[in-house]
């Protein structure tokens, strides 16, 4: 009972901080130029690990698809299908989510939470400035902004990444890659795609938000709050992915 109790208590204080960040800038000149420096922090600077990852989960993809179709009565163009509705529906969308959530969000809520323990919000708080949107807001649009774009980038490098190791390794033709691609595409999972890793991305940003604004103590909690920001935020991506999934896609 004291378990529910406290998630209920949680989830209450994750409503009034939402409803601080919601507010209206106190000069949009100041949060447009908090924005495009989070996009950057945030978002270019994750370019490097989301294209590591996946050009070669991208490439594993296909060899695992194209060893565990070698049969004769399967047309070898089955592979890049496969990898394509692998890649675009759960890997680009979720997984890199995940990804994020573990650099990003742990990056978020240290930042925050050290301007915390270091006493910088309550002087925010002292000049009658909203600390809640100052701090959050910029990193909240800054991610909805940038996370749907990394996952579109995601999607090509992984394809990219699938049709060089079949290439490479003689494992699938160019040719039926490419063909296998295109075998019945539907452009609606492209939108299924990005209007999951929206909802990721304010995941992400709100709740590594929330846990760092809220530290109390020292480093060690910086830690812990960093800590917590990223589990919540993957349980919460699971849990939203399999309610975005049976909604949209059954």
């Amino acid at each position: 009972m004291m378990f529910f109790d406290s998630a209920i208590s949680l989830v209450g204080r994750y409503c009034r901080f939402m409803a601080q960040v919601a507010a209206a800038p106190q000069k949009w000149s100041v949060f447009g130029r908090r924005i495009l420096q989070e996009v950057y922090k945030l978002g270019v600077d994750s370019l490097g690990i989301v294209t590591l990852i996946s050009f070669f989960v991208g490439a594993v993809v296909t060899i695992q698809m194209a060893n565990n179709l070698d049969n004769p009565f399967i047309p070898t163009y089955t592979i890049g299908y496969a990898s394509r509705e692998t890649i675009v529906l759960e890997f680009s969308s979720t997984i890199v989510c995940l990804i994020l959530a573990g650099k990003v969000g742990s990056n978020i809520s240290s930042e925050i939470g050290t301007m915390r323990i270091t006493e910088q919000i309550d002087a925010l708080d002292i000049m009658g400035i909203n600390s809640a949107s100052f701090l959050a807001a910029p990193k909240v649009v800054a991610m909805v902004v940038s996370v749907p774009l990394l996952v579109v980038y995601s999607m090509c490098i992984g394809i990219v990444g699938g049709w060089f190791s079949g290439f490479t390794t003689g494992m699938v033709p160019s040719d039926d890659f490419i063909y296998g691609l295109h075998f019945t595409f539907r452009p609606f999972y492209i939108f299924y795609s990005l209007f999951k890793s929206t909802l990721f991305a304010f995941i992400i940003a709100s709740v590594s938000s929330f846990f760092g604004y809220y530290v109390r103590g020292g480093a060690l909690d910086v830690g812990r709050a960093s800590t917590k920001s990223v589990v919540v935020s993957c349980v919460t991506i699971l849990m939203v992915n399999l309610l975005v999934t049976q909604l949209m896609l059954s």
